[in-house]
């Protein structure tokens, strides 16, 4: 059997930088489809800017807003790519296992409080004002 080294499995050019899309798009479409917990980031994606549109934020706090939505859809794919290669490793249950499982949805779970905390910040002066024109 022929070794291939892994420059030339790295190759360059127009059609791996284009075959790269097409392989991202194919991960975020597994992860909708597969992973119950990035269908509901997608949601709350959604409801974010439903309500950056709604409130009629400045654009920081879009720049703000769109930060945060990415790194909890970047931290949910990171998981479900642990997820995966746990389980091509062993589908036994095993305590590393478990670790590195765990470890990975605590890092979404602590990037999606953060992001919940800024959506607070964002959110809260624009209720408060809608609540004032209200009454």
């Amino acid at each position: 059997m022929t070794k291939i080294s892994r420059d030339e499995i790295k190759k360059r050019g127009f059609g791996r930088f284009f075959r790269s899309f097409k392989y991202s798009i194919e991960g975020l479409i597994y992860a909708y489809k597969y992973e119950q917990s990035m269908l509901i980031h997608v949601i709350a994606t959604i409801c974010v800017i439903g309500a950056n549109i709604f409130f009629r934020v400045k654009g920081y706090e879009w720049l703000i807003s769109l930060l945060a939505i990415g790194m909890v859809l970047s931290a949910e794919l990171i998981n479900t790519a642990i997820e995966a290669v746990v389980d091509l490793v062993t589908l036994e249950i095993h305590p590393l296992a478990k670790i590195a499982k765990d470890c990975g949805s605590a890092a979404t779970f602590v990037l999606a409080m953060m992001a919940a905390g800024i959506g607070f910040v964002i959110y809260i002066p624009h209720i408060i004002d809608l609540i004032g024109k209200v009454f």
